[in-house]
């Protein structure tokens, strides 16, 4: 059972990525505050995990062959349509979907190419699919006390109208998986995140050729359009984009440092390896990524792809350069230089390319 482990930092010079609504407790109306968890150590911002999700479902929209699954909205419960067969969407991110009373709902989310109904539900089943990608909370390697900025709407007649808004400069730090396992492989048994299918989605199955998996109890898509899912996804994850207030703290989300690899088991590789130092600032930990890879060397599957923008942290470069080449080298990897976050995404493609029926078991 493999997985896919990765870990992001993302540079927030002066930022406000994800905010928590008005704050009723400030001392004018109309304050909007940043979310943040305030602990004895300090007052740490974050991004929750789903802003994280929607900035990938949204970039992965623009890449060749993905499908992204249709939304459809009743009066109080909004849906995809819960159907990984057609839609690589649903396989990665999960669903949940309950029978309808309304015989028809109404499409909330039109994409070149979808249906504008929803795919039918067998009557008096529940389909969930826990999702194939997980993804933790962006927090702050270090506490950051939100500042408050002070503006007006002065474009009118009158009195200007004030307002004020958080923001803060940090570095994010988030972990995120993949099972490999479960990509492209659909069950219909009767146990929670497990009743992927139903008849309808089963009949469907049976019309498109899936493979019968695991004694009969799923079905899996053929090795070729696994290996296209996750190939998707990882260009996705190249161009991943998005928050808010862009418009007043532009912010780049894509990864300044990125570490990624493959390994047996569901055990994440890289949350001991960044830190912050006396300062709050970034410090790889690379006594722990060569532990990482002496403990686990045995259920490595990949070699360690990590990306590093050039201009960022260069101070680290050397060393975590030569602890790579240590790591690697058993790999096949001689030769390590440190690429680019997005290059580093496609070293890994090109390992799928040879390891995929390894990886996807």
């Amino acid at each position: 059972m493999a997985h896919l482990s990765g870990m992001l930092l993302i540079d927030c010079p002066a930022s406000a990525l994800n905010n928590a609504g008005t704050d009723r407790g400030a001392r004018a109306e109309n304050v909007v505050s940043v979310k943040k968890i305030t602990t004895r150590a300090g007052t740490f911002p974050y991004v929750s995990a789903q802003a994280v999700r929607f900035w990938l479902r949204e970039a992965l929209k623009d890449i060749e062959g993905w499908t992204p699954s249709p939304i459809f909205r009743e009066e109080k419960i909004a849906y995809t349509d819960a159907n990984p067969i057609a839609w690589a969407e649903d396989d990665i991110f999960g669903y949940m979907r309950a029978p309808s009373k309304k015989t028809e709902a109404v499409a909330a989310r039109e994409e070149k190419g979808t249906i504008k109904t929803a795919t039918p539900i067998e009557a008096g089943v529940t389909l969930t699919r826990s999702s194939v990608f997980k993804m933790s909370t962006l927090i702050s390697i270090a506490p950051s006390e939100p500042v408050a900025d002070f503006g007006v709407m002065a474009r009118h007649e009158g009195n200007p109208v004030p307002h004020e808004h958080e923001f803060y400069r940090t570095t994010l730090m988030g972990l995120f998986s993949v099972d490999l396992r479960m990509l492209g492989r659909f069950y219909h048994i009767d146990r929670t995140g497990y009743k992927h299918l139903d008849s309808v989605r089963k009949k469907l199955a049976d019309e498109k050729g899936l493979t019968p998996y695991d004694n009969g109890r799923g079905y899996e898509l053929s090795m070729e359009q696994r290996k296209g899912r996750l190939d998707q996804f990882l260009k996705g994850l190249a161009q991943i984009s998005g928050g808010a207030k862009l418009a007043l703290h532009y912010t780049d989300v894509s990864p300044r440092l990125l570490m990624l690899c493959v390994a047996k088991g569901g055990n994440h590789l890289f949350g001991t390896a960044l830190s912050a130092d006396h300062k709050g600032q970034p410090r790889i930990n690379t006594d722990a990524l060569k532990q990482v890879a002496s403990v686990y060397k045995n259920s490595l599957l990949s070699a360690f792809h990590v990306g590093l923008v050039q201009g960022y942290l260069d101070e680290q470069r050397p060393a975590l350069a030569q602890t790579l080449q240590e790591i690697n080298s058993t790999n096949g990897n001689s030769d390590m230089v440190i690429p680019h976050p997005v290059e580093a995404i496609r070293s890994l493609s090109g390992e799928l390319d040879k390891k995929a029926e390894e990886w996807l078991a």
